[in-house]
């Protein structure tokens, strides 16, 4: 049967609706905490995904005519999204070649990645080409281009291979309020007409769309998983590990896991290197960043009040203890989830101490 008669007589469409009911079945494994607010977050993690996954399969997939979008924001997140990021994405083709104009804006960090790959293809999202803020020319305006192809150009260039087929763009601020984000554009270069939607394309789009959903929701549950061996600790990762699932080179990740009951509290302690950027973060149990629009959930480099010998103190709890640990992140309602401590461009990653204790013993 031809995709046209699959999509005329309505079988795409339920093919696609039945491999969303198939997701739906199999989100709540053994593993995955029974708690009332895990279980309901991970059927709206789901339809997070999937408002996401259709933006990249079927809005802006168009490797001809491409658009940023993101694929991680305020209300729909990804692998542990950092809450001081703005995230953008981008469709393209290796085979062919693309012009990137933008302006610099006043953003503290910047990276600009080729990746090969995606979630719903096993979970590698292979690095092709790489550049932050450093490399990248820049005028006495602020304004930039950027070549992205693989035949190497003079100025700047973003390398691509034959299977790259998308862009990650990372702006990590300080402070938003503060910072104006870069802007970005991108056309290809010597694109043809625009044409018609194509049927073909559209079903293989939604069939692109699930895979997206369920690989994602069992690639990060299953760092879960493995973050149990180190629960309420934040040893190094696997930095490969991090890579493949579309980590940026230049981000050292301590990603984990926590469990506290609410007479409990884990306290963080490190001396943080000589870095770019460095923050910490509290997620919950599928690895979305807690609402940071209404929560205090993260700490970074310039909101972090320090010891007087430079050691950063943080406390993850569900009670206030107030002036006592100025560094106080909620767990705002959730007993279980994950938690990241990531550097930008260290060169040296210092122990990091983490206690459980009583919430009797930090009240004032």
């Amino acid at each position: 049967m031809s995709s046209l008669e699959r999509l005329e007589d309505g079988r795409a469409w339920v093919s696609f609706c039945d491999s969303l009911e198939k997701i739906g079945h199999g989100l709540l494994t053994d593993s995955v905490p029974d708690d009332g607010l895990t279980q309901v977050e991970g059927y709206r993690y789901l339809t997070r995904l999937l408002r996401l996954s259709l933006e990249k399969h079927v809005e802006f997939s168009d490797s001809d005519r491409p658009e940023f979008f993101s694929l991680s924001h305020e209300t729909a997140k990804i692998g542990n999204d950092n809450p001081d990021n703005v995230y953008l994405n981008c469709s393209v083709s290796g085979e062919k070649s693309y012009l990137i104009s933008g302006h610099r804006g006043t953003v503290h960090y910047l990276s600009i990645e080729s990746k090969a790959g995606g979630y719903g293809d096993g979970g590698e999202m292979a690095p092709t080409g790489h550049l932050e803020l450093a490399d990248i020319e820049i005028d006495k305006e602020g304004k930039f281009e950027i070549h992205v192809c693989m035949d190497k150009k003079h100025g700047n260039w973003l390398p691509m291979q034959s299977g790259t087929d998308s862009i990650l763009i990372r702006q990590t601020f300080r402070d938003r309020s503060a910072e104006l984000p870069a802007t970005f554009s991108i056309e290809r270069v010597d694109s043809g007409d625009v044409v018609p939607l194509d049927p073909v394309k559209f079903i293989q789009a939604l069939e692109n769309t699930t895979p997206f959903v369920e690989g994602t929701a069992d690639l990060f549950r299953h760092w879960m998983d493995l973050f149990l061996a180190h629960e309420n600790s934040l040893p190094p990762n696997d930095q490969v590990m991090c890579l493949k699932a579309g980590g940026d080179p230049e981000i050292h990740y301590h990603n984990s896991r926590w469990t506290l009951s609410d007479d409990k509290a884990l306290l963080i302690e490190f001396y943080p290197p000589v870095c770019k950027a460095w923050n910490f973060q509290v997620s919950n149990y599928w690895m979305e960043s807690l609402d940071y629009r209404f929560h205090r959930i993260s700490v970074n480099q310039d909101s972090a009040v320090l010891c007087g010998d430079g050691l950063v103190q943080i406390l993850v709890s569900a009670f206030d203890p107030g002036d006592a640990y100025p560094n106080c992140l909620t767990t705002a309602g959730h007993n279980c989830g994950a938690m990241l401590l990531r550097y930008v461009g260290a060169t040296n990653f210092p122990e990091i101490k983490t206690k459980v204790v009583d919430v009797s013993e930090i009240v004032d």
